[in-house]
């Protein structure tokens, strides 16, 4: 395939296209969409194939590992509409008349609104927006190992306040 060998790319596709698409159908939960990342997966594969090297890994692995970052791409492009991470904190941190019972993400939320701020907004950004230690540490313009302790330590916190155990 690396030399543009057209039967050798359709030899590919067909033996791993149920694979693909079943774990891009896992991670982005809808089949149109899947389809689409698998799609991009064997272009992909096609068009790189000259780079693939064994000593790294299997060719499954390889395409599996093109179509897991293909699919968290695909899922992090489909948010409609983007929400500014401080108005979604300061409306998971306000507070609501209890006038009812409260609910579970009302747990969470008195949870959050328990923490100090930085560690609330990294949690948010993490959670909510799917970022990584190493986003939000650019995001909120602060080094890595600083949102790292952030998540690591407002998590700790969270699971005390909501009395959840690793059991």
């Amino acid at each position: 395939m690396a030399s543009g060998d057209a039967q050798a790319a359709t030899a590919l596709v067909r033996r791993y296209q149920a694979r693909v698409f079943g774990l891009a159908k896992t991670i982005v939960g809808e089949a149109a969409l899947a389809e689409e990342v698998a799609q991009e997966t064997f272009v992909r594969a096609w068009r790189h194939a000259a780079a693939y090297d064994a000593r790294r890994g299997a060719v499954p692995t390889w395409l599996l590992t093109i179509t897991r970052n293909l699919a968290i791409d695909a899922l992090r492009l489909r948010r409609e509409l983007p929400i500014d991470p401080q108005a979604m904190l300061t409306r998971l941190l306000a507070t609501e008349p209890a006038d009812e019972p409260p609910r579970d993400e009302e747990f969470v939320r008195q949870a959050l609104r328990g923490l100090p701020l930085e560690q609330a907004r990294a949690i948010a950004l993490t959670v909510f927006y799917g970022l990584t230690g190493k986003e939000v540490a650019q995001v909120e313009g602060i080094p890595l190992g600083t949102a790292k302790t952030r998540l690591r330590r407002g998590m700790a916190r969270l699971r005390e306040q909501l009395e959840v155990n690793d059991d």
